[in-house]
Parts: structure tokens; C-alpha cells; sequence
């Protein structure tokens, strides 16, 4: 699918965006971040990531259905607002256990390497960003993954791993790309949201068909790339 190039206004960016069906994204609470929610049947709403908590978010959060879980891909994407958001909405928090400590006096569900949210939604630990870095697949609407930043647009309609000075292990994250392309080899992957760089997204708001271009990343060239700012 081709995507366009057509640079997204300021004001939209600032707004919750249908990428999918039953599928938003919504700004993160860190500068260029992104989060998530996912829309469940029976008010099981997933949310991924903190989103920048305002009265306005909180009451579309509410008209969506709520939140039933609030599931984290990486440390940064932990706002001080996270114990707000569960206060409001009782929501179960699932984080990969190397990074439950930053969320100390709060009911969590941490996870070691993979973790089902639901029979069709599963977090799958990538480290690498950092120690608790982790994904989330969803077999729906022909395969969904959420990145956070473990995979990032490069450029529009692109994606790859990015050094950045704030990651915590290099080898590692390509270790983990390469593991993620295993487990996800024999499983249909329509569309891929990442957790920044909502620039590169064009009007759709996710990068549809990834497949090819997460096949197509030459790790062994990658291993001698340095850090971005």
C-alpha cells in the first residue's frame, strides 16, 4: 500500500487518530511519542502506553469504553501519571518484569518473555531499547504489531531499529530483531505502530505490509551503526 507523503498538521497530531478499526492512536506523554488503544468487546480496552494525561484525554478514554488494561513497552513510555490513569480506570497494568520496579506501589502484571493479554493479543519481550523493551502482536485484521521503540519509521513507509544515545544494549536489540522475525515468520503481519516518529506515518497513521522491509534489514551491516541523538 502506498502511503502518502503529506506532512500531518500540527493540530492533528495533537488529536486521537482511527488508524484501524477499533484501533486509535493518541499522543504519548513523551515529546514525538505515540501510544494506543485498542477497543475490546465487553470494556477490556487496551491501552498502550501512557498518553499525555489531560481532562480532555480522560474523558475520551471514558467515552471509548474506559480501560481495562494498560500494558507498557518500555520504560520510557511510563508517565508520572500512570498510577492517574489505574486509579481511574481500575486497570491491570502488564509490563516486562526488568522495568516493574519503576512502578513501585501499584498492582502490576509483570511477564518474562511472552505474556497473553488475550487469546488473539500477545506481549513478546524484545530487549534491547532497553532491558524490558517488549512488543505486542494482535491476530487481528491480518496481524498487527505494536513496537514501541524497538522498531521505528526511518523515513516514510520505512522501519528499522535505531541507535539512539539513550539505548541500552545494541547487540542485544538486533538479537531481538532477529528472534521477532522468527516468532513471527509463520503469522500473517498486515500493519506495524510504532511508539514515535509519527512524521514518517502519512495519512494512515501506521506503516501497512511491513514484512518485507522487517525481512528485508541486513543485521550483520547494522552491528557497526552508531548512535543518533
Amino acid at each position: 500500500m502506498q502511503l502518502s507523503s503529506n506532512p500531518i498538521p500540527n493540530h492533528a497530531i495533537d488529536l486521537p487518530q482511527s488508524i484501524l478499526p477499533g484501533i486509535f492512536s493518541l499522543p504519548g506523554h513523551g515529546e514525538g511519542s505515540l501510544a494506543y488503544l485498542i477497543v475490546e468487546k465487553g470494556g477490556q480496552n487496551i491501552l498502550i502506553d501512557c498518553p499525555r494525561w489531560t481532562e480532555d484525554r480522560q474523558t475520551w478514554l471514558r467515552e471509548q469504553g474506559g480501560v481495562g488494561m494498560l500494558w507498557i513497552s518500555h520504560r520510557d513510555a511510563i508517565s508520572p501519571a500512570v498510577g492517574k490513569i489505574q486509579d481511574e480506570f481500575r486497570c491491570g497494568i502488564i509490563i516486562q518484569e526488568q522495568e516493574a520496579y519503576l512502578i513501585p506501589g501499584r498492582s502490576l502484571t509483570p511477564f518474562r518473555d511472552d505474556y497473553f493479554l488475550t487469546p488473539e493479543i500477545r506481549a513478546l519481550w524484545t530487549p534491547g531499547y532497553s532491558p524490558g523493551s517488549s512488543c505486542l502482536y494482535v491476530q487481528k485484521q491480518g496481524g498487527i504489531l505494536f513496537t514501541g521503540r524497538h522498531l521505528l519509521p526511518t523515513a516514510p513507509g520505512q522501519i528499522g531499529p535505531l541507535r539512539r544515545e539513550k539505548t541500552f544494549h545494541w547487540g542485544r536489540q538486533l538479537a531481538s530483531v532477529a528472534k521477532l522475525r522468527d516468532r513471527l515468520a509463520h503469522k500473517p503481519l498486515a500493519y506495524l505502530c510504532p511508539g514515535a516518529n509519527r512524521r514518517y506515518l502519512g495519512e494512515l497513521g501506521c506503516i501497512a505490509d511491513p514484512w518485507p522491509q522487517l525481512m528485508g534489514l541486513d543485521l550483520a551491516a547494522l552491528k557497526g551503526v552508531g548512535s543518533e541523538m
